[in-house]
């Protein structure tokens, strides 16, 4: 019953799905088509693969004007994910960032007591899972971070930090960094 939609995603790209199906079926140059009749507003993909490849798909597809990634300060540096070259990435390529899993499956709302200890003493007004979803939201040419939220307390908490968000303070950003070296200290 709508007209057109705001945001476009094509969800989920890796490399097989890529060359399986969204090249060989013309997806991008379908939807370039829809957005040029003004049915998308806005297109963009969600990536789930190596920052190589992410490479790959904007140099093959510029048109596009928003990635969404997996972002948070557990998976920063992490191997597994890289989600800070993931970012420098699509920045580099002047594209808009929204994020997914800034609290890593909730495990950032409930990190080990050595990781909430340092959270806490740093700030002891703010919840644990603030530092997660603030830290997703705080650089540079974020436009969403999508926090999953199982009751309306976490909903009321995303609000009262967000609400006027001014970003990570130098204190705040070496906080984090403590953090994170907590945590890579544990075996998860």
């Amino acid at each position: 019953g709508v007209d057109y939609f705001d945001d476009y995603l094509v969800h989920n790209l890796n490399s097989g799905f890529y060359d399986n199906i969204v090249t060989p079926y013309h997806i991008f140059e379908i939807l370039s088509e829809y957005k040029k009749e003004g049915k998308i507003k806005h297109l963009g993909f969600s990536v789930h693969d190596a920052p190589e490849f992410l490479e790959r798909i904007l140099n093959e597809h510029p048109e596009v004007e928003f990635v969404q990634i997996a972002f948070n300060y557990y998976d920063y540096s992490a191997a597994w994910v890289q989600s800070k070259k993931c970012y420098d990435i699509i920045r580099r390529h002047g594209k808009l960032v929204n994020i997914m899993e800034p609290v890593k499956g909730g495990m950032l709302a409930n990190p080990p007591e050595s990781v909430q200890k340092i959270l806490k003493d740093a700030e002891p007004e703010m919840s644990v899972a603030s530092w997660a979803i603030r830290f997703a939201a705080h650089l540079e040419g974020i436009i969403t971070v999508l926090s999953g939220m199982s009751n309306v307390e976490q909903m009321q908490d995303n609000l009262s930090y967000m609400k006027d968000f001014k970003g990570l303070s130098a204190a705040e950003e070496a906080t984090l960094k403590q953090a994170q070296e907590a945590l890579a200290k544990i075996p998860l």
